[in-house]
């Protein structure tokens, strides 16, 4: 997942100091834009084949759209 801190993630406790509020933005940011996300930064991402290149530059160019707003 995505965790907004300046620490490295390897564990719940690491993870857990995370900015929840810029989590927040970012989902919902993104869920404006068509890309639906696991709702909680505890989630786990899974990508698959049946996620074209189309998909993917989407999902980059909403996820720059998102984050220079900050």
């Amino acid at each position: 997942s995505v965790h907004f801190t300046d620490q490295p993630v390897i564990d719940f406790e690491s993870a857990a100091t995370g900015n929840n509020e810029w989590f927040k933005k970012f989902f919902h940011g993104l869920l404006e834009r068509g890309i639906y996300l696991p709702p909680s930064a505890f989630e786990s991402y899974f990508l698959n084949d049946a996620l074209t290149y189309e998909d993917i530059d989407r999902t980059i160019e909403a996820t720059r759209e998102v984050v220079t707003q900050w």
